[in-house]
Formats: C-alpha cells, structure tokens, sequence
C-alpha cells in the first residue's frame, strides 16, 4: 500500500540570542553576528509538521488532522510562543538556539505522540528564506 504524507501549518513568535557563555563577546559576535546581540531578537517562525504513513482503512486518514493541530498548539507553541527561548524554555538555557536545535527539540516535543509506524517531520522557517528540516 503506498504511503500519504500529510502536513500541517503552525506559526509562534519568539527571541533568542545565538551565543555561546564560554566564548569571548568578539568571538560570539564574529560567528553568530548580529544574532548574538546580548539584548536578543525575535522571528515570526513559520512550522510545518508532517506525518507519512499507511492510511487508515476505516477512517481515511494518515492522521486525524485535529489530533496533529492539537498536538502542536500543545507541545509546540504553548511552549515556544512569544517566549525568550534563552531564558524562559529550560531546554534552551544551556543549549544555543538555532533553527537546528529547535526544530530538533519540536521534533522530540511531538515524536512521542505520533505512532512509531509515522514518519515524521519537522520544517520551520525562521525566516522566509532560511529554513530546517528535521525527520529524526
């Protein structure tokens, strides 16, 4: 039976400084640029979650649609929206917040959820032109 990827739209607003402590202010600001300035920055993340898989004899669906938009508006921007990452999401305190490391940590967030037999994958823009993709 063939497979059916299906995807889902989120967005959350938040801050974050790219940084590393252990570095000197010149060092951070010659690698990270104007994204390590100490007073942060923001973006308008655009997140698309998708899930591929066997679709369901009974129901139609890969995936409930419902079920994935409530997933995401739960562990995803609940958690992440209009918050200083550095500051305010614990998995970030020790840990630098890029597009990399946070669509790795949206990808663990919702892996749990989603049956083992899914795929899944997580794309977020942080701008329109600088995307990740995560699939695990």
């Amino acid at each position: 039976m063939s497979k059916v990827k299906v995807s889902r739209k989120a967005h959350f607003n938040a801050a974050h400084r790219l940084y590393r402590k252990d570095w000197s202010a010149e060092k951070n600001s010659e690698i990270f640029g104007k994204c390590s300035n100490p007073n942060f920055h923001g973006h308008n993340y655009e997140l698309i979650v998708s899930v591929t898989g066997q679709i369901d004899q009974k129901t139609g669906f890969v995936m409930d649609m419902k079920v994935l938009k409530d997933l995401i508006k739960i562990e995803v921007e609940e958690e992440l929206d209009h918050k200083n990452l550095n500051i305010e999401v614990a998995e970030f305190k020790n840990l630098n917040p890029t597009a990399e490391n946070i669509a790795v940590f949206i990808y663990n967030k919702l892996r749990p959820h989603i049956t083992t037999e899914k795929e899944l994958e997580v794309t977020l823009y942080e701008t329109p032109r600088n995307f990740v993709s995560y699939s695990g």
